[in-house]
C-alpha cells in the first residue's frame, strides 16, 4: 500500500477533488485523459498547478504530481484550472450536512441525551473543520494562480526588455545611417561637377532615405509598453489587494470554539442528562456564513488573476512580431549600409584609376617633348667655336635613340587606350549596379 502512488485533484471550477491511483510509468497525457473524464474539461483546456505555480511537464510522466517520501503524500494537490474560463463565479454551497447534523441545525432548542449529543457534536466539529479546510485548499490553489501569473509576469518583463533594448538600438542606428546618408549626399553633390556622377546611384541612396524612414515605424513600441505598464500595475495591485492574503481568521476562531464546546460536554456526566445544542448551531451558522463570505472574495480575485494571466498570453504574441519586425528593420539598415559603404568605396576606385591615368599621360607627354628636342638639338663643342654644318646630322647612335622613343610611346598609348577601356567597364557596372 505504501508504494501506492495516488494523486488528488482539485478541481477550482466546483472546489471538488477527484483522486487518482497512478499506473506504473503512466504519462501526463493519459492522466488528462481520465481527468477529462471525471470533470468534463477537454484535456486542451487544462491547466495543473502544483503549489508552486508551476504548471506540469506533459513530457515527463504522470508521478510527477506525487511528492517523493511518505510525509504527506496524502494531502499534495494539484489544482485544476479550466483555460476556457477566466472569470470563475465559484461553488458558493458548503459542504452537505450529515443527517444527524441536519436534526439538530432544524431544531437547535431540542434537548437530546448527553451520550448522544456527544455523537451529533463530534460530526458537527468535524463538519466545522472540513468547512475551514474545503477553504484553506481553494486559497492554496488562488495562491497557486497567483504564482503561475507572477511566472508569466517574468517572461513578459524579460521580453518587453529585450523588445525595448532591440528598439533603442535600431533608433540610434536609424539615426546614425540618416545622418550618414545626408553628409553622404552633400559631398555627392558637391563633386558631381568635376568628379564622377550616377544618376541611378543616387537615386537609389535617395531610394534608401526614404526606406530608412520607413524601417522607423518598427521601433515605434509605445502603444505595447502602454498596455504593459498598465498590466504590470494591475498585478501589483493584486499582490497588494487583502483578498491575496488568507482571511481564515475568522474561521478558524469558530472551529476552536466548537472544539471547546464538544471538550466541554464531554466532561459533563452522562446521567440521565439532556441538553439542546443551540451554542454549536450558532457556529455552525457562523461558520458557513463565514465561508460564503471568504469565497465570495477569493474567487473574485481568483477571477482577476486568471484575467490578468489571459491579458499576458494575448501579448506575448504581439510582443514576438513587435520583436520580429524590429530585428527585420535592423537588418535592412545594416545591408542598406552595407550597400551604400560598397558603392562608394568602388566610386573612390574609380577617381584613383582616373588620377592614375592623368598622372600617366602627362609624364608621356612631358617624355615626348623633351627627349626629341634633345635629340636634335646640335652638340655643342669644345670652346666657343660655331659647330660644323654637318653636326646637325644624326649620327647613327641618335636615330636609334629616337626609334626607341617612338616605341616607347607608342606603348604609352596602347596603355593608356586600355586603361580608358577599363574605367569605362567600371563606370558602366556601377550603373548597372
Amino acid at each position: 500500500v505504501l508504494f501506492l502512488q495516488i494523486v488528488h485533484i482539485l478541481n477550482m471550477t466546483s472546489a471538488k477533488i477527484v483522486s487518482f491511483l497512478l499506473h506504473p510509468e503512466e504519462s501526463l497525457h493519459s492522466l488528462q485523459n481520465r481527468i477529462e473524464f471525471e470533470t468534463g474539461i477537454s484535456t486542451g483546456n487544462q491547466e495543473l498547478l502544483l503549489e508552486t505555480g508551476i504548471c506540469l511537464d506533459p513530457r515527463k510522466p504522470a508521478s510527477q504530481c506525487v511528492i517523493d517520501g511518505v510525509r504527506g503524500w496524502d494531502s499534495y494537490m494539484v489544482y485544476l484550472f479550466d483555460k476556457s474560463k477566466t472569470v470563475y463565479d465559484g461553488p458558493f454551497a458548503s459542504r452537505s450536512l450529515s443527517d444527524c447534523v441536519n436534526y439538530i441545525v432544524q431544531d437547535s432548542k431540542i434537548q437530546l441525551p448527553v451520550p448522544q449529543l456527544r455523537k451529533v457534536w463530534a460530526e458537527a466539529v468535524h463538519y466545522v473543520i472540513g468547512l475551514k479546510e474545503d477553504y484553506s485548499r481553494l486559497f492554496q490553489g488562488q495562491r497557486a494562480a497567483m504564482l503561475s501569473l507572477l511566472r508569466y509576469n517574468a517572461n513578459l518583463i524579460k521580453m518587453k526588455n529585450n523588445m525595448v533594448s532591440a528598439s533603442q538600438q535600431l533608433k540610434a542606428k536609424l539615426e546614425f545611417f540618416h545622418q550618414s546618408i545626408r553628409l553622404d549626399l552633400e559631398r555627392y553633390s558637391d563633386q558631381m561637377a568635376y568628379g564622377i556622377s550616377s544618376e541611378k546611384m543616387l537615386k537609389a541612396w535617395k531610394e534608401m532615405e526614404e526606406k530608412a524612414s520607413q524601417c522607423a515605424q518598427a521601433e515605434d513600441i509605445g502603444y505595447l509598453d502602454e498596455q504593459i505598464m498598465a498590466l504590470h500595475t494591475e498585478i501589483v495591485e493584486l499582490q497588494k489587494s487583502p483578498y491575496a492574503r488568507r482571511q481564515g481568521e475568522v474561521m478558524e476562531s469558530l472551529e476552536q470554539r466548537a472544539i471547546d464546546l464538544y471538550k466541554q460536554l464531554k466532561t459533563r456526566p452522562p446521567d440521565h442528562a439532556y441538553s439542546d445544542s443551540t451554542d454549536m448551531v450558532k457556529i455552525i451558522v457562523q461558520t458557513v456564513q463565514s465561508q460564503d463570505r471568504v469565497l465570495k472574495e477569493l474567487f473574485g480575485h481568483l477571477s482577476k488573476l486568471l484575467g490578468c494571466k489571459q491579458k499576458i498570453i494575448d501579448l506575448l504574441p504581439e510582443i514576438e512580431v513587435a520583436l520580429n519586425n524590429i530585428k527585420e528593420a535592423d537588418n535592412s539598415v545594416m545591408q542598406m549600409q552595407g550597400k551604400r559603404q560598397r558603392e562608394i568605396w568602388h566610386l573612390l576606385k574609380i577617381a584613383c584609376t582616373q588620377s592614375s591615368s592623368r598622372s600617366l599621360i602627362s609624364s608621356s607627354l612631358e617624355g615626348t617633348a623633351s627627349t626629341p628636342a634633345a635629340a636634335w638639338l646640335p652638340q655643342s663643342s669644345s670652346g666657343n667655336n660655331p659647330p660644323h654644318p654637318l653636326s646637325s646630322l644624326a649620327a647613327p647612335e641618335e636615330g636609334e635613340n629616337f626609334a626607341d622613343v617612338i616605341r616607347e610611346n607608342v606603348n604609352y598609348l596602347e596603355l593608356f587606350s586600355s586603361i580608358l577601356q577599363e574605367v569605362k567597364q567600371e563606370q558602366s557596372s556601377m550603373m548597372v549596379s
